[in-house]
Protein backbone atom coordinates (compact mmCIF):
# COMPACT_ATOMS: atom_id res chain seq x y z
CA UNK A 1 0.00 0.00 0.00
CA UNK A 2 3.06 2.42 0.96
CA UNK A 3 4.33 1.89 -2.32
CA UNK A 4 1.57 2.66 -4.10
CA UNK A 5 1.43 5.71 -2.15
CA UNK A 6 4.58 6.78 -2.70
CA UNK A 7 4.37 6.09 -6.64
CA UNK A 8 0.93 9.03 -6.58
CA UNK A 9 3.22 11.34 -4.75
CA UNK A 10 6.10 10.72 -6.91
CA UNK A 11 3.78 11.36 -9.96
CA UNK A 12 2.25 14.19 -8.82
CA UNK A 13 5.76 15.85 -8.24
CA UNK A 14 6.88 14.97 -11.44
CA UNK A 15 3.35 16.52 -12.86
CA UNK A 16 3.86 19.88 -10.88
CA UNK A 17 7.29 20.29 -12.29
CA UNK A 18 6.20 19.59 -15.63
CA UNK A 19 3.09 21.99 -15.06
CA UNK A 20 5.89 24.82 -13.35
CA UNK A 21 7.72 24.79 -16.83
CA UNK A 22 4.96 24.95 -19.03
CA UNK A 23 2.99 27.35 -17.07
CA UNK A 24 4.34 30.93 -16.98
CA UNK A 25 4.44 31.82 -13.25
CA UNK A 26 4.89 35.44 -13.52
CA UNK A 27 7.16 35.19 -10.65
CA UNK A 28 5.69 32.96 -8.39
CA UNK A 29 7.56 30.16 -6.64
CA UNK A 30 7.02 26.64 -8.22
CA UNK A 31 7.18 24.83 -4.75
CA UNK A 32 3.25 25.48 -4.27
CA UNK A 33 2.46 24.11 -7.58
CA UNK A 34 4.17 20.85 -7.08
CA UNK A 35 3.20 20.47 -3.48
CA UNK A 36 -0.43 21.11 -4.92
CA UNK A 37 -0.18 18.23 -7.70
CA UNK A 38 1.10 15.98 -5.36
CA UNK A 39 -1.48 16.15 -2.88
CA UNK A 40 -4.10 16.34 -5.93
CA UNK A 41 -2.48 13.31 -7.06
CA UNK A 42 -2.71 11.19 -3.89
CA UNK A 43 -6.74 12.76 -3.57
CA UNK A 44 -7.24 11.76 -7.33
CA UNK A 45 -6.00 8.40 -7.06
CA UNK A 46 -7.38 7.69 -3.24
CA UNK A 47 -11.15 8.36 -4.59
CA UNK A 48 -10.34 6.41 -7.90
CA UNK A 49 -9.37 3.17 -5.58
CA UNK A 50 -12.29 4.44 -3.22
CA UNK A 51 -14.90 3.88 -5.67
CA UNK A 52 -13.33 1.25 -7.72
CA UNK A 53 -13.12 -0.82 -4.79
CA UNK A 54 -9.53 -1.74 -5.99
CA UNK A 55 -7.00 -2.38 -3.10
CA UNK A 56 -3.81 -0.13 -3.60
CA UNK A 57 -1.02 -2.04 -5.03
CA UNK A 58 2.28 -0.82 -5.84
CA UNK A 59 1.90 -0.73 -9.88
CA UNK A 60 -1.81 -0.06 -10.98
CA UNK A 61 -2.22 1.58 -14.39
CA UNK A 62 -5.57 2.74 -13.79
CA UNK A 63 -4.91 4.93 -10.63
CA UNK A 64 -1.51 6.11 -11.84
CA UNK A 65 -3.72 7.81 -14.59
CA UNK A 66 -6.13 9.39 -11.96
CA UNK A 67 -3.65 10.12 -10.45
CA UNK A 68 -2.22 12.76 -12.77
CA UNK A 69 -5.02 13.81 -14.49
CA UNK A 70 -6.01 14.92 -10.36
CA UNK A 71 -3.01 16.59 -10.86
CA UNK A 72 -3.18 18.54 -14.06
CA UNK A 73 -7.01 19.44 -13.15
CA UNK A 74 -6.07 21.23 -9.70
CA UNK A 75 -3.09 23.03 -11.38
CA UNK A 76 -5.58 24.31 -14.54
CA UNK A 77 -7.90 25.13 -11.70
CA UNK A 78 -5.03 26.68 -9.24
CA UNK A 79 -3.13 28.94 -12.22
CA UNK A 80 -6.61 30.11 -13.38
CA UNK A 81 -7.52 31.35 -10.00
CA UNK A 82 -4.04 32.42 -9.48
CA UNK A 83 -4.15 34.12 -12.93
CA UNK A 84 -7.24 35.76 -12.05
CA UNK A 85 -6.04 37.25 -8.79
CA UNK A 86 -3.21 39.05 -10.53
CA UNK A 87 -5.30 40.33 -13.40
Amino acid sequence: MLIGVVGWLFLGIIVGFIVSKVVPLRGDDPKPSIITAALAAVAGAGIYNMFDHIQVTPFNPHSLFYAALASVTVLVIWHGWRWKQAA
